[in-house]
C-alpha cells in the first residue's frame, strides 16, 4: 500500500530527480505487482538519494527503507523520511531491532528496501565490496521475494546532470537464493547470492569478479589467524 504522502512526494520529487540526474530505467516490467505480495528491493549503494532514485523507477509498491538513526534527529529531513515510511537503524553495531522490524513489516504486507553493502560505497564497482549478513537474516526469517536492482553511473559517483541507469532484475524467490533449502540459515551465503544477482545486472559485469568475495573472506580469515598467533 502507498500512503498519500508517498504518492505526493513520488510525483513531485520524481520529476525533479529525473531532471537533475537523468534517471534511465531498465526492466520495469520485472517489478512485482501488489497482488504478488511484498518484496525486498536490494541494490548497490552509492549516494544518500539512492532510495529516491529507486522509488522513482518502481511504480507498484512503496518500499520502506532503513535509514541511519542520525537522520531522524534532523529537524526537517527526519520528519520527511519518517512520513515516507523509513525507519531507523543503528549502524554502529548489530541492530537486531531493525532486522526484526523488517521481518514484521514484510509479514504485515509491506515491501522494504535494503542495501546489502550496509553503507554507501561510491567510486568503486559493487562487486569489489562484501555484502553484510543482515539481508540474509531478513530473507531467511521472512522468506520474502527479493527484487534485485543495480544502479550504474560513470565512476559510480552520482552527480547532477550525470545519467543514472537503474536496472531492475527478475524477482528471486526464497527457494532460489537458498538453493532449495540447501543454504537455509546460511545468512552469509544468502547475502552473497543476492548481491551477486545484483551485480550481474550490470551490462559490463564480469562473472569472475565474484571471486573477490571469496578472496576477501580468505584474507580476513588469514589476518585473524595471524593476530591470534601473535597474541
Amino acid at each position: 500500500m502507498k500512503t498519500f504522502i508517498y504518492r505526493l512526494f513520488h510525483f513531485f520529487l520524481g520529476w525533479f530527480f529525473r531532471l537533475i540526474f537523468f534517471i534511465v530505467p531498465h526492466g520495469r516490467k520485472n517489478e512485482p505487482k501488489i497482488s504478488d505480495g511484498p518484496y525486498a528491493v536490494c541494490s548497490n549503494h552509492m549516494n544518500a538519494v539512492d532510495p529516491i532514485v529507486i522509488c522513482d523507477v518502481l511504480r507498484h509498491q512503496q518500499p520502506r527503507y532503513m535509514a541511519k538513526k542520525e537522520l531522524f534527529s534532523k529537524p526537517v529531513l527526519g520528519k520527511v523520511i519518517k512520513m515516507l515510511g523509513a525507519f531507523p537503524v543503528d549502524r554502529s553495531g548489530r541492530d537486531a531491532g531493525a532486522l526484526i522490524r523488517s521481518v514484521r513489516m514484510i509479514e504485515n504486507g509491506c515491501s522494504i528496501g535494503v542495501f546489502p553493502q550496509g553503507t554507501r560505497r561510491p567510486g568503486i564497482h559493487p562487486s569489489k565490496t562484501e555484502p553484510r549478513a543482515g539481508i540474509g537474516v531478513i530473507c531467511e526469517h521472512s522468506h520474502v521475494t527479493v527484487l534485485p536492482v543495480f544502479l550504474k553511473t560513470r565512476g559510480y559517483r552520482m552527480k547532477f546532470l550525470r545519467p543514472v541507469h537503474v536496472y531492475v532484475g527478475k524477482p528471486i524467490s526464497y527457494d532460489e537464493y537458498t538453493e532449495n533449502g540447501r543454504y537455509a540459515n546460511d545468512y552469509r551465503h544468502i547475502g552473497r547470492y543476492i548481491f551477486s544477482a545484483i551485480c550481474s545486472l550490470d551490462p559490463d559485469y564480469a562473472p569472475d569478479e565474484d571471486k573477490v568475495f571469496e578472496e576477501e573472506a580468505e584474507t580476513n580469515g588469514a589476518e585473524k589467524q595471524e593476530q591470534t598467533s601473535a597474541e
